[in-house]
């Protein structure tokens, strides 16, 4: 039972102790003025832009998804030319714009210049896309 009256005794002084700081024994204690935070800034400084600078060149990979469909693999040996994958999309439903894996946007497929592309209809917000990193 003494061990127990010991630490109550050692949590009593430090209970004491904290007491006595925030009723006067502390005066060094200042208030810290923090800037507000906010989402829509102007201006980059230039410690930022030398920040973007570096990562502007590194090379991602940017995909579009059509659709996707699970099967056994039974049927995927079946598959031969001119066979048909029924996918999870509803034709004229927008794709998905994936860049490294992680979907940043949706679009609609255009042609320009007997090329496919895509225009892109729905960006998905900074905020959201950081969100699905974590």
């Amino acid at each position: 039972m003494s061990d127990d009256q010991d630490t109550m005794d050692e949590w009593a002084a430090a209970l004491a102790e904290a007491e006595e700081g925030e009723q006067g024994g502390g005066d060094d204690a200042q208030v810290a003025e923090l800037d507000e935070l906010s989402e829509e800034r102007d201006e980059v400084t230039p410690e930022e832009k030398r920040k973007l600078d570096t990562i502007l060149d590194i090379p991602v990979t940017i995909s579009m998804e059509v659709g996707r469909s699970k099967i056994n693999i039974r049927n995927l040996l079946q598959l031969n030319q001119g066979s048909v994958v029924e996918l999870d999309r509803v034709a004229g439903e927008p794709l998905d714009v994936l860049v490294n894996g992680t979907l940043i946007a949706h679009g609609e497929v255009v042609v320009v210049n007997d090329k496919f592309g895509i225009r892109l209809t729905d960006v998905i917000s900074q905020v959201e896309r950081i969100k699905k990193l974590r």
